[in-house]
């Protein structure tokens, strides 16, 4: 029995929606406080005015207060002291001057199925029309009897039921309580076996929140403070139980139950007393869905317990912090929030990488990675990608495609704060063209900030196998092992061909340093004056080969962004040029791409190879173990790799120079695993 609570006003001046159930649930909220003398006013909600809105099709959708706007506006206006509401027609949030005085006991929870003839759910004739307006009720109807037609109703119980009397509809779902309450318990015809809203068959009172006398007057009834426990949702940081917050650790040592992410280690959480649930996501491998994990901390705080919902780093930066809150929050559970250090912030301390730095860096954005190619790409300095381990290439495309500069530091970090924390230093160059399997969970910050650190890049143990380490000679602990030979083709007569008619053609295009070199050696040993090639216009691949050209006092008209063959053909298509005649001296294992796609804008190709690409016979294997990366300049130098080795090894950063070779490892690296 609730307590007596002595009135302290004569009467109180209660609100109501005007249907005779709505005015049978305020006599059933006051026989709970006999000693309460009330003026009942009765009014028309928006929702009962505007009866022509259907509900099953979502046409209130973005109108939570469809049933309590009017009475609302009284409790906000002073016009009314208490409103009575069924506790599952309460908008969410409530207006932010209300809050609910009062949760009274469920009188039933279930539904039951009014119909002709009191037939039950599974006797009704094949396409009986059943009447709801509940979008959920018509999905799980259909799913046991999917012969059924589910039809839109509104109105009144009393309404609704005549419309099952006057044929309109054979059947009809009501909640049990309605009929109960309105004495029409022999209108059931049996009950539903579905799950219903936890707030179905309670009562709630709603009040301003600055009256905290009346609110008084029904807290003896409440079951928030007789039998509801409370939640707290803990952020306990990036995985270090140092960094747990004082706050944090008082609420794990008081609760009941509690319900923690992959992040946290069991053992530390042994010294709580609470029960402890393990209800983490990890990709790949989901024990719980989120509306699953949602279901359980409520059930458990609907129970009574004090239940704490622990994540990582902070609860409202990426853990569906907000989401948990407002689940509860709408089932009248109470939550509070104890923030974490998030991981992005924990990052910055235990690598010295400033998020923010006075000349270099004045803004920083979180993002989530997990949409790869598709995550934003904020107006900040800094950026920190979480949870975006396997997207990391694909993030760093578009950072590039964005504008940002390929040289820009990037750092990944894993297990932050943790005794096994690891960093990996690169640049978007590096990573858009690379394949890793980076352990997760994986940050990723990109910025100058990360310069502060980038020294650790040039110390990491490297594997060249190009032929050349010139571009890589900041790297202080460096191995060159050259998988590839490049050798002159001696006699080249179709070289001396091309030479004689060198005026003949509008283009020469470059692929590689060494295609350049091979091309002016042989103008020097065939007495060919530069000024020969005046009137013609060169193409580059890339910095790489340009770099070469210039070397020779050639400055390339065409220099793709995306270096790359791909890179090259849309290149020319935006000249809007046709019918070029094309002098292409390069590899004699040049991929056909580049010659078909140039031809195939009207362009006539001479595809002529002035140098041979071997595999290194004398190239020695070596414990690729010891290497945090393997540099490959080639598609042959990935080959002649795979032929040393025998595949491409894991656990190591694999990086490719341009798109063309990143291209070849990627798709070796998808037959590998």
């Amino acid at each position: 029995m609730c307590k007596e609570v002595k009135v302290k006003r004569a009467i109180l001046r209660v609100i109501s929606r005007c249907s005779p159930l709505a005015v049978i649930q305020v006599r059933e909220a006051f026989s709970f406080f006999p000693e309460i003398r009330y003026r009942l006013e009765t009014l028309e909600s928006f929702g009962d005015k505007n009866r022509q809105i259907p509900l099953l099709d979502g046409a209130a959708e973005g109108m939570p207060d469809f049933f309590t706007r009017e009475l609302d506006e009284r409790l906000i206006g002073n016009e009314a002291d208490v409103a009575v509401h069924s506790a599952k027609d309460l908008p969410y949030p409530l207006p932010s001057e209300l809050e609910v005085y009062a949760l009274l006991e469920a009188a039933n929870q279930t539904d039951a199925l009014v119909s002709k003839g009191r037939l039950p759910l599974e006797g009704l004739p094949p396409g009986a029309r059943v009447g709801t307006s509940s979008a959920t009720r018509r999905d799980e109807l259909l799913q046991r009897r999917p012969d059924l037609e589910i039809v839109s109703i509104r109105g009144s119980i009393g309404e609704r039921v005549a419309q099952v009397d006057n044929g309109y509809v054979d059947a009809l779902v009501v909640a049990t309580c309605a009929l109960k309450r309105l004495g029409m318990d022999d209108r059931i015809a049996g009950i539903l076996p579905f799950r219903t809203h936890p707030l179905q068959g309670h009562l709630a009172l709603v009040g301003r929140k600055d009256r905290p006398e009346v609110k008084a007057l029904f807290a003896s009834c409440d079951l928030r403070r007789s039998r509801y426990g409370k939640v707290t949702l803990v952020g306990f940081g990036p995985g270090n139980p140092d960094l747990l917050t004082l706050g944090g650790d008082r609420a794990l040592a008081q609760a009941d139950v509690i319900f923690y992410d992959h992040l946290t280690n069991p053992s530390f959480l042994s010294r709580y007393p609470g029960e402890k649930v393990c209800v983490g996501k990890r990709k790949g491998a989901h024990r719980f869905p989120q509306d699953e994990i949602n279901e359980l901390v409520y059930r458990a705080a609907a129970s009574g317990k004090y239940t704490v919902r622990l994540k990582g780093g902070d609860p409202m930066i990426f853990a569906r912090g907000r989401e948990e809150l407002d689940f509860l929050q709408s089932r009248l559970i109470e939550v509070a929030v104890i923030p974490g250090i998030s991981s992005g912030m924990a990052l910055a301390a235990c690598t010295h990488i400033p998020l923010t730095h006075r000349g270099r860096a004045s803004s920083v954005a979180f993002v989530t990675g997990h949409a790869g190619a598709e995550a934003p790409v904020p107006d900040a300095d800094t950026l920190v990608y979480y949870m975006g381990g396997s997207q990391v290439s694909a993030i760093a495309a578009k950072l590039i495609a964005a504008g940002r500069s390929e040289d820009l530091p990037v750092a990944l970090a894993h297990h932050v704060s943790l005794p096994g924390q690891q960093v990996y230093y690169s640049s978007l160059k590096e990573l858009q063209h690379s394949v890793f399997h980076y352990p997760t969970p994986l940050l990723m910050v990109v910025g100058e900030v990360v310069a502060f650190e980038n020294g650790e890049r040039y110390k990491q143990p490297v594997l060249v196998t190009g032929t050349s380490t010139r571009e890589y000679a900041r790297y202080t602990n460096l191995t060159h092992t050259p998988l590839i030979q490049i050798e002159r083709i001696p006699r080249n007569r179709p070289l001396a061909v091309a030479l004689d008619l060198i005026r003949s053609f509008d283009w020469l295009v470059f692929t590689s340093r060494y295609g350049v070199q091979a091309f002016f050696d042989a103008c020097r040993k065939r007495g060919i004056d530069l000024r020969a090639l005046a009137g013609l216009r060169v193409a580059s691949v890339g910095k790489t080969t340009s770099s070469a050209l210039r070397s020779y006092g050639i400055y390339p008209d065409l220099q793709p962004e995306n270096e790359s063959a791909e890179g090259l053909v849309h290149a020319f298509a935006a000249t809007g040029l046709t019918a070029q005649r094309i002098l292409l001296p390069r590899s004699d294992r040049g991929l056909r791409y580049l010659p078909e796609a140039l031809a195939g804008q009207g362009h006539e190709v001479t595809d002529l190879p002035v140098y041979r690409n071997r595999v290194n016979a004398r190239a020695e294997r070596t414990d690729l173990s010891r290497f945090a990366k393997i540099i490959f300049t080639s598609p042959s130098g990935v080959d002649a790799f795979i032929r040393l080795y025998g595949a491409l090894p894991s656990g190591v950063q694999l990086v490719a120079r341009g798109k063309t070779t990143g291209d070849k490892l990627k798709s070796e690296w998808n037959e590998t695993v």
